[in-house]
């Protein structure tokens, strides 16, 4: 199962073939309504049978294409739940994820498929990395607010040893831990000091720690080539300005966790981190609302829905606000640039906020999904406009 991020949301999205069904179903992970799991997961593919129907498509076809979704029906499929299910099929695509979001009940068959609940998964609860140091072990995760997944960096070197190619057994000078300015929560910290039998002994080992520390960065610099995403540091205090000085990524957070990560759980880790990260989304956020202000009456915003729409499609928007748990019905004709809205879902239709999210992610724009109220003039949805 692959891991949710923009970027696989960009992979899904990009070139699709039609139909393409999305569905959301809340999930239960372990008493006994888990039962009730299968029984929802069975009248929703019922429902996306009949959606295809009303398109058009033949039963057994239908049958043939939904064989990938019928085949999770297990039940060691259903042990292993979070929250949420989500699930994308089309011709070219068969995906799922088990999510710590219990999802309102959907089934959308459409041209594309239906995004928007994941964004608010995504944009809002942040995704960040941490990467946990220590002289014996490195491990490297990439966390939202509610979850948190070790990662595999190919060519990452997971230990001191392993990096120099040294002997388990090869003495280790001792270090003396630097205290911060103010506790150990304030990241302006001091280097540590080296106390053993020798200058050189000390000298050798902390330019072995920074080699080893310059392969890792090494290895970080192209997994995370043009990412934007916080990155957190976990390791001793004397660790941290060492591994400061060999760092290349440019969204290394200046506060990290002190201690040895060796001791902590990834969940222990994920808490920690997610209370240095949370206040640079908040703001980040907040930032990009009270420029939607400024800009107001320079025409370089909207909030018309349908001049959002066409925007959206013509790489127009340069960040969208869209609400949760809404959708807006219709479709959009890019030679008439007419918007045709509907109450309720006619085949083929989309929604119509969820078309601007995707076409707004796909054109290099943000997409913040956030609750109705937060959505600036109290619209529908609201653009900040490219030209």
């Amino acid at each position: 199962m692959p891991l949710l991020s923009i970027d696989e949301l960009k992979a899904v999205v990009e070139n699709p073939q039609s139909p393409c069904i999305s569905i959301y179903m809340p999930t239960q992970k372990a008493g006994p309504d888990t039962r009730q799991n299968r029984i929802r997961f069975k009248n929703l593919i019922r429902e996306a049978e009949e959606r295809l129907d009303a398109m058009g498509v033949d039963q057994n076809e239908a049958a043939k294409f939904l064989q990938q979704a019928h085949e999770l029906d297990t039940n060691e499929f259903w042990e292993q739940q979070d929250h949420g299910l989500t699930i994308f099929i089309s011709p070219t695509v068969f995906r799922y994820y088990q999510l710590p979001v219990a999802f309102q009940e959907l089934v959308v068959v459409s041209s594309q498929f239906h995004l928007k609940p994941l964004l608010h998964l995504i944009n809002n609860d942040g995704r960040f990395y941490l990467l946990a140091l220590s002289q014996k072990d490195v491990r490297f995760f990439q966390g939202t607010r509610s979850s948190i997944n070790e990662v595999m960096v190919e060519n990452m070197p997971k230990s001191l040893d392993e990096a120099l190619q040294k002997d388990e057994t090869a003495q280790e000078g001792q270090f003396r831990i630097a205290t911060s300015r103010g506790g150990t929560s304030n990241s302006f910290t001091q280097p540590g000091s080296f106390h053993g039998q020798g200058s050189p002994d000390r000298d050798k080992h902390q330019e072995d720690i920074l080699q080893f520390f310059n392969l890792i960065d090494a290895a970080l610099h192209k997994k995370l080539r043009d990412q934007k995403a916080p990155l957190v540091l976990a390791g001793v205090e004397y660790l941290h300005p060492i591994y400061q000085s060999a760092n290349t990524y440019s969204h290394l957070v200046e506060e990290g966790i002190t201690g040895n990560p060796e001791n902590l759980k990834p969940e222990e880790l994920h808490n920690q981190a997610w209370q240095i990260v949370e206040p640079l989304f908040q703001q980040a956020q907040k930032e990009v609302q009270e420029h939607y202000r400024e800009l107001t009456g320079t025409g370089k915003t909207s909030h018309d829905i349908k001049e959002v729409i066409s925007a959206a499609y013509f790489q127009r928007i340069d960040a969208l606000f869209v609400p949760v748990g809404q959708q807006l019905w219709g479709k959009f004709d890019p030679d008439t640039l007419s918007v045709d809205l509907h109450p309720e879902p006619e085949p083929d239709d989309e929604d119509m906020l969820d078309f601007a999210a995707i076409h707004t992610l796909l054109n290099g724009g943000t997409v913040y999904a956030v609750e109705p109220e937060q959505v600036p003039d109290a619209a529908p949805s609201a653009a900040i406009l490219r030209f």
